[in-house]
C-alpha cells in the first residue's frame, strides 16, 4: 500500500479530512500548528485504548505536555446523558481552557459523545476526530453531528458542532473485528444507493476476500468520505439534501430503539432498514430492487442472531423519529439508483409491507 492514500475536502466550517495509513506525523503538525494550550483531552473506549492507547498517545505526547486520557465503556451504552455528564464534570475540574482540544478515539459512539462534550464544555471546545472504526471513518466522524440517546429514541439530545479536523489511519482497521467491518459496510452501500452505485460493485468484490484494510479498502473509504463530505458541504443543518444520508435509517433506528440499544448494531440495522427501504420504492412504482443489497445478504445473516418481529411495535417506534412532521414519517426513497427523495408517509400498509419483507431474511 501506497506510505499515504489521502482525502483532504474542505466542508463549509474548513476542516481538512484526511484518510490514509501512517498518517501520524499529518496529526502533529496540524496540532502543532493549530493549538498552543499545553493539555489535550482525549476521549477513548477501552475496547480502543486495549489495542491503541499506546498509539494514540505517541502520536500527541509530541504536541501537548499533558494529556487527560478518559476512557469510555464500550458500546452504545456510553452515549448516555450520565456519561456525558460525567465527562464534563471531570473535564471541569481540570480548569480546562477554550483553547484545549478534545480528541475523540474510536467508534461512533466514542464520536458522537465526545463531540457533544466539546461542543457544550465552555461553550465550546477545538475538537478533533479520529475514528478507529469503518463506519466512522465513512459516516459519524463526517459532518458535526454530536449527541447522546433518550429513552425516547435514538440521538433526541445533541447539536451540530463541527471539527477542526477528522483523520482517519486506515491503520486502526488492521484490529477491527469481522462484525465491525460488516457494520461499517452498511454505510458504504447506503452512498452506494444515494450517490454512487459503482460502489456496489467496489464491495461486491473486496468482501470475497478476508476484510482488512488494503489500498483498494483505502480508496472506497475515501470515496464514501468525500460522499459525506460534499452532501454536508451543501447542507450543513440538515435543512435538505442532507437528509438523503438518512437513505434506510428510519427504519434502523427503530429497530434499534425496539431490540435495545446495542442489541443490533447501527450497521446491521441499517441494512435491513435498507432493504426495507427499497422494498417501500417497489411498491410505490420506482425500478429498484433488492438485488444489490442481497448480494451483501449472507454477510449479515451470518452474524444477525435475532431481530424484532412485531412490526406494529416498530411502525409505533418509527414515529417518535426527530424528522417526522405533522405526524407524517420523512422517509427517505430513492426514484431510481443515485436518485433520492424525501416520501411523506402515513400509510401504514405500506410500511407494514416494508417491514415483512426485510424482517422475512432475518426470520
Amino acid at each position: 500500500m501506497p506510505h499515504n492514500i489521502a482525502l483532504s475536502y474542505e466542508l463549509s466550517s474548513t476542516y481538512p479530512i484526511m484518510v490514509g495509513q501512517q498518517i501520524a506525523s499529518d496529526i502533529q503538525s496540524f496540532c502543532t500548528e493549530h493549538y498552543n494550550s499545553a493539555k489535550a483531552i482525549v476521549v477513548i473506549d477501552e475496547k480502543v485504548a486495549g489495542l491503541h492507547a499506546e498509539k494514540v498517545r505517541s502520536i500527541f505526547d509530541s504536541c501537548f505536555k499533558e494529556l487527560l486520557v478518559l476512557r469510555i465503556p464500550e458500546g452504545e451504552r456510553s452515549k448516555s446523558v450520565s456519561k456525558w455528564q460525567q465527562l464534563t464534570n471531570t473535564i471541569l475540574k481540570e480548569r480546562v481552557e477554550r483553547t484545549t482540544p478534545l480528541i475523540g478515539a474510536g467508534g461512533g459512539v466514542t464520536g458522537d459523545l465526545a463531540g457533544f462534550v466539546a461542543a457544550t464544555t465552555l461553550r465550546g471546545l477545538p475538537l478533533i476526530h479520529m475514528p478507529t472504526s469503518l463506519l466512522a471513518m465513512v459516516d459519524s466522524s463526517i459532518g458535526g453531528k454530536s449527541g447522546v440517546n433518550h429513552s425516547t429514541g435514538k440521538n433526541l439530545i445533541g447539536s451540530f458542532y463541527q471539527p477542526d479536523a477528522v483523520f482517519a489511519d486506515t491503520r486502526f482497521l488492521e484490529t477491527l473485528e469481522q462484525s465491525e467491518w460488516i457494520s461499517g459496510l452498511a454505510e458504504i452501500l447506503k452512498y452506494a444507493a444515494i450517490r454512487t452505485p459503482s460502489l456496489f460493485d467496489q464491495l461486491a468484490t473486496l468482501v470475497q476476500n478476508p476484510l482488512q484494510p488494503n489500498e483498494e479498502w483505502a480508496k472506497v473509504i475515501a470515496q464514501s468520505a468525500s460522499v459525506k463530505a460534499d452532501i454536508v458541504e451543501a447542507d450543513v443543518h440538515e435543512s435538505g439534501q442532507r437528509a438523503y444520508l438518512n437513505f434506510g435509517h428510519t427504519f434502523g433506528h427503530a429497530l434499534e430503539k425496539v431490540a435495545g440499544y446495542g442489541s443490533l448494531s447501527h450497521g446491521e440495522a441499517v441494512f435491513i432498514g435498507m432493504i426495507a427501504a427499497a422494498r417501500a420504492c417497489r411498491q410505490l412504482g420506482y425500478p429498484i430492487n433488492n438485488v444489490r443489497f442481497e448480494t451483501f445478504l449472507p454477510l449479515y445473516k451470518k452474524q444477525i442472531t435475532s431481530v424484532p418481529t412485531d412490526v406494529d411495535v416498530l411502525i409505533e417506534a418509527m414515529k417518535t423519529d426527530k424528522k417526522v412532521k405533522n405526524d407524517r414519517l420523512q422517509l427517505v426513497l430513492l426514484k431510481k439508483w443515485a436518485s433520492p427523495y424525501i416520501q411523506p408517509c402515513a400509510d401504514f400498509s405500506l410500511l407494514k409491507d416494508a417491514w415483512k419483507y426485510a424482517l422475512s431474511h432475518f426470520i
